[in-house]
């Protein structure tokens, strides 16, 4: 029998899943990736087709990237910020998009670390430096568990006080209420990457003696007290996401069983989802020791999925649907997040569904795109599939 629109399963890449009380059209995640392009923390008509064109491509959920909740939790001078609320309007235009495109509209908070007043990658991604200064980007003194700096010729970051602690606590909560008028639905933690909340987590970078260093469960205290600040602030009805580094990737570090320890502690705090990255605490604000092949950090959700109980994002060189689809099929993850090969494919959840399943008609092909866009290309379609692929003119090949 030739499968039909109503007999054929629908793939679970592309099926509907609630988190609390938000449902994504699908399982599609676009994962946060710093694009450098904010002034003073601002966003402008640049985050808004960037961001925009991801929800009009289909995906379920388009989550913002990396967000500071301090100016001097930025990573460079065009990182994205909630720490004011002059910030929340130009940010509530994204969100309203988004939103209007069917897409949930997600946020990441964090603090740079020891990783701030960087350089923006294309500019060297090193400390800021005489051609920083010269467009007038001056640098600044970072903040970290320890003195210790994130690469040799980084600026040593000042050991936090208790004081800071305390106030890094209260701006994390802050910034979630400014996200929450901005309208987003889903609000992630950065605690991945070598970024300050990582930092304090990880044995290489926390060489604290007081109540924050030490042993595991003092090395989480802050992480988790950031985690409990925001979900007094944010939502019971909307979901809460944490960005980890699953592993250092260096011997004596942050491990995978530390990851499912830290899991099942943030699941008790309100967690819901663990976006399970990896690497990111030694070298350069952008490199990892992690070595890279197609979907390298699966295994990683997959454990921190089963072993702590929570639902989980996977992410990392996930480039193909059949792919995405099979991890889910197996358990490996709830949600597939695609990042470099969303900017490659603005398109990638809707190219998807075409993908995934082949024997849609033209008319069927195109029933989840744009109304504006479907009525189009069906009719294209149609054309395309009696002439069959094109072949080069004999002599240009």
């Amino acid at each position: 029998m030739t499968p039909t629109a109503e007999n054929r399963a629908t793939p679970l890449l592309l099926q509907p899943i609630s988190v609390r009380e938000i449902t994504l059209r699908n399982r599609v995640v676009i994962s946060p990736m710093c694009m450098y392009a904010a002034q003073e923390g601002l966003a402008g008509d640049f985050h808004l087709m960037h961001l925009g064109r991801f929800a009009t491509g289909g995906a379920g959920l388009v989550i913002a990237e990396a967000t500071a909740v301090q100016p001097d939790g930025r990573a460079t001078h065009g990182d994205l910020g909630l720490w004011d609320d002059r910030q929340v309007a130009p940010l509530a235009r994204v969100a309203a998009f988004l939103c209007d495109q069917g897409a949930v509209p997600g946020i990441q908070i964090g603090h740079a670390g020891r990783k701030g007043s960087g350089q923006r990658p294309y500019h060297g991604a090193g400390p800021i430096g005489a051609s920083d200064l010269a467009r007038g980007e001056r640098p600044w003194q970072t903040l970290a568990p320890s003195p210790l700096p994130a690469a040799a010729g980084w600026a040593v970051p000042r050991e936090m006080t208790l004081d800071d602690i305390a106030r890094l606590r209260r701006d994390f909560a802050s910034a979630a209420q400014r996200a929450l008028h901005a309208g987003f639905q889903l609000l992630e933690i950065h605690a991945a990457h070598g970024y300050l909340l990582h930092t304090f987590l990880s044995p290489h970078t926390n060489q604290r003696t007081d109540a924050y260093g030490g042993s595991a469960a003092n090395r989480m205290r802050l992480p988790l007290e950031v985690i409990e600040a925001v979900r007094e602030r944010w939502p019971a009805s909307l979901p809460l996401s944490v960005r980890i580094s699953s592993v250092d990737d260096l011997e004596g570090g942050w491990s995978l069983d530390d990851s499912v320890a830290l899991a099942r502690k943030m699941k008790a705090c309100g967690v819901d989802l663990v976006d399970c990255s990896s690497g990111g605490i030694a070298g350069s604000a952008t490199a990892s020791t992690v070595p890279r092949r197609y979907g390298f950090q699966l295994p990683y959700a997959e454990r921190v999925r089963n072993d702590a109980g929570i639902a989980t994002i996977a992410v990392g060189l996930i480039v193909d649907p059949w792919q995405a689809e099979q991890a889910l099929q197996t358990g490996q993850a709830d949600l597939i997040a695609i990042g470099r090969q969303a900017l490659q494919d603005p398109n990638w959840a809707l190219n998807a569904g075409i993908a995934l399943d082949v024997d849609m008609s033209p008319d069927e092909r195109f029933a989840r795109w744009p109304e504006c866009f479907a009525w189009w290309l069906s009719r294209r379609a149609k054309v395309l599939d009696r002439l069959g692929p094109w072949r080069s003119v004999a002599g240009l090949d």
